[in-house]
């Protein structure tokens, strides 16, 4: 013990010392001539040495007064929190004593007044008469109720008598304001009405605020919250009357929140069906009490939409934070969509009370509602390039009873049934099929269009994947958009390659649009039953449905024109970059009379050969749907002889080579384009576009041929001839004879007819 006074007693001198230094270095600014410019011009003159001092003085200074204020807190504290305590209990006492002394002076002036009191209670009219019987009786009666008139009021507020209280003020108001009508009155008189008058004010004033009081307690409901919040109204104080109302439904609700947690719901959707619940039912009881109290006041309505708008922006913050953050950033439309769902569901119930809050809860959803969309809509993209990367490319049916998703989809999983597909575009249809499962809110917000803009850019890089499945498109296909660097297994057969095309063909013409129909909202079974607007709709919905088709189709142009053209140079070109159609091979056949033997160019040998081959292995996998194969031939054909007629290099040397092009070359070249004719009718792929240009190179062929100053009709045989000689190659090269007085040799025969009439006109 005495050690530790000893210490102590060492210390004190050491801290007197060290206060006494910080007292002394702040004299200097506690002065009342203290200069700040003069002092940071004096300190600025200073070297780096000086200034580095004067850091570590200021330093010091600061470590000091710290040290010196924790020490005053520690020290003072005990003291601080006793004196704390004891001002509470005081106030609690004081509190006591107030309601003691206030009951004893109603007791008081109960047991003073007795029966006069009972009578000013019934009415106030009644104990003090008209201002007339005032004057009548006398100065003095006056002052004596201007002096009775207080406690009266005082003995109403205390009892919480508020319709009587309310009657008394009116009353006292008129009898005063007649009476200083009165020009006779005294003085004394007047002044006594004066102090009625004041008293007047200032218990109204207390009557307000015990209104107010009791409107903010969480106990006063229903009619008891009606009835006081008219009573304020009637008070004069209208506005302070109406946000009472709104913030005591407010307080209400936000107090029963305090039960509702996030953490105890099992999913998003039951958070935000009790939170709806609450929020939505306030906002509900306070419109029909305000319409109840206030009438349709604009001002009062004015303030009620602000109102209900605030609590319903704070509702939507709070099931984003809660319930639809988690659900958009993962991609679970469906769970957003249902969120989304139910509190339009309640807040829609607000229509019909004059409250169209429902923009407001969609323009505060969409940026999530949209998160969700795009994180879907690349999860279907991702999934289906993982499995692009290991598809085999060979064509089946899905298996029934294979949906992941756990939800029965009739339609959808029977068309995934009748179409034969490769496992990725499996993949793609039934996650696209699930996806229009949950587009419901999306045309609420108005969403359809860039849920069709998304699924669009989700199908274009399908099909960018597809065009890099093609041997030999990697580098010219890698741009593409939505491509990327992802890595795909080569299609090396034909069979394979045709797959490709069936996937995009039956994704873009049938099950993608069927699925997207759902976005009509003659498909939503909660669409509102309006003929107008279905009727709207329907013609505003299909146009643009209908150009959506068209782009997709367009997107598997790409594909098809990138198959045609890597097999129409594969046609064409040798390995060694050789080319198999020059105009050498028409143009040095006059050369070769002896070895002449009439029969088509063997690159279009190769052709019909080609064809034949896919419309075989196409007729397998378009079963019911023709026009695919049909389509697909029809191009690649096509691509062969433009490709033909856009060889500048091939006419430039038959128009202006150094030999012409002789009758036998000219007698070839037309057989070969008659016989592309002839093939392409038989197979039921002639095109009008594929008819016209093989007139026009026909045409330049016999223009070339004239310019020699020969007649080139003289040299050609006729129809027939390359009739014959046509339906003979088909029986050669396909192994299968044919009638020439069959239907399709007709057909033929009629197509090879009127390309020689066009060339000999």
């Amino acid at each position: 013990m005495s050690a530790t006074k000893t210490a102590r007693s060492r210390a004190a001198p050491a801290k007197e010392n060290g206060a006494a230094k910080v007292e002394e270095g702040l004299n200097l600014f506690k002065s009342d001539k203290f200069d700040a410019d003069v002092y940071v011009k004096s300190k600025c003159s200073l070297n780096e040495k000086e200034i580095k001092q004067l850091c570590s003085y200021l330093l010091d200074l600061k470590k000091a007064s710290a040290e010196e204020m924790r020490r005053s807190v520690y020290a003072n504290y005990a003291a601080f929190i006793r004196t704390s305590k004891e001002i509470s209990d005081l106030e609690g006492e004081l509190s006591s004593i107030r309601n003691l002394l206030s009951t004893q002076a109603t007791l008081i002036h109960g047991l003073a007044e007795g029966v006069h009191i009972d009578s000013l209670s019934v009415k106030v009219s009644d104990s003090n008469g008209d201002l007339s019987n005032l004057e009548n009786r006398g100065s003095s009666d006056i002052e004596k109720w201007s002096v009775e008139f207080p406690d009266l009021l005082d003995v109403l507020l205390a009892e919480r008598r508020v319709d009587e209280a309310l009657a008394a003020l009116d009353e006292g108001e008129r009898l005063v304001a007649e009476a200083k009508q009165n020009q006779t009155l005294d003085p004394a008189v007047i002044q006594s009405l004066q102090s009625v008058q004041n008293a007047i004010i200032e218990r109204r004033q207390r009557l307000a605020d015990q209104l107010a009081e009791a409107a903010c307690q969480p106990s006063t409901r229903g009619a008891e919250l009606r009835a006081a919040i008219s009573a304020l109204k009637k008070l004069g104080d209208g506005p302070r009357a109406h946000s009472l109302l709104l913030n005591a439904h407010y307080q209400r609700y936000q107090y029963n929140m305090q039960s509702l947690r996030p953490s105890n719901t099992s999913y998003g959707g039951a958070y935000t069906a009790a939170l709806s619940q609450l929020v939505f039912s306030a906002i509900a009881q306070a419109a029909s009490d305000s319409l109840a109290i206030f009438g349709k006041e604009r001002a009062y309505t004015s303030e009620l939409v602000m109102w209900a708008t605030k609590q319903t922006e704070a509702f939507a913050l709070l099931v984003k934070r809660h319930a639809l953050a988690s659900s958009a950033a993962a991609g679970g439309l469906r769970a957003a969509a249902e969120c989304v769902q139910i509190a339009l569901g309640h807040c829609s119930l607000l229509e019909a009370r004059g409250l169209a809050l429902c923009p407001v809860l969609l323009k505060l959803f969409r940026p999530s509602v949209e998160q969700a969309l795009d994180a879907n809509l690349r999860r279907i993209e991702e999934s289906t390039a993982a499995l692009a990367a290991a598809d085999d490319w060979v064509l089946t049916l899905h298996p029934t009873g294979t949906r992941q998703s756990g939800r029965s989809s009739t339609g959808s999983l029977g068309s995934a049934v009748q179409h034969k597909l490769t496992s990725s575009a499996h993949r793609f249809n039934l996650m696209v099929q699930d996806f229009f499962e949950d587009v419901g809110p999306l045309l609420s917000m108005q969403l359809g269009g860039q849920t069709l803009e998304g699924l669009f850019h989700v199908f274009n890089s399908y099909v960018s994947m597809l065009i890099k499945a093609l041997p030999g498109s990697m580098e010219e296909e890698a741009n593409f958009e939505g491509s990327g660097n992802k890595i795909v297994r080569m299609a090396e057969t034909e069979d394979q390659q045709i797959a490709l095309y069936a996937n995009a063909s039956v994704l873009a013409d049938e099950l993608l649009p069927r699925a997207a129909m759902k976005l009509s909202p003659l498909h939503q079974a909660n669409y509102r039953d309006d003929t107008h607007r279905r009727t709207s709709d329907r013609q505003n919905r299909h146009p643009e449905q209908r150009e959506w088709k068209r782009r997709l189709v367009n997107s598997v142009d790409r594909l098809k024109d990138t198959f045609c053209r890597q097999h129409a140079l594969d046609l064409i070109f040798t390995e060694d970059g050789d080319s198999h159609l020059s105009a050498d091979m028409y143009i040095n056949m006059d050369g070769n009379v002896d070895e002449l033997e009439w029969f088509p160019s063997p690159i279009f040998q190769e052709l019909y050969v080609k064809l034949n081959r896919m419309a075989s292995i196409a007729a397998d996998m378009f079963v019911g749907r023709e026009r695919f194969a049909t389509l697909l031939l029809m191009r690649l054909t096509d691509t062969v002889i433009l490709w033909l007629s856009n060889d500048q290099s091939f006419w430039d040397d038959i128009e202006e080579g150094p030999r012409p092009l002789g009758p036998l070359g000219l007698q070839q070249f037309c057989l070969d384009m008659k016989f592309v004719i002839c093939f392409a009718s038989q197979g039921r792929y002639l095109s009008r576009n594929l008819h016209r240009v093989v007139n026009e190179i026909i045409s330049k062929a016999i223009a070339a041929f004239a310019a020699t100053g020969m007649d080139p009709y003289s040299v050609l045989p006729e129809d027939d001839w390359f009739n014959d000689i046509c339906q003979e190659a088909m029986e050669r090269l396909s192994g299968k004879p044919k009638e020439l007085n069959s239907p399709t040799a007709s057909v033929s025969a009629q197509s090879i007819s009127s390309v020689r009439s066009h060339g000999s006109s």
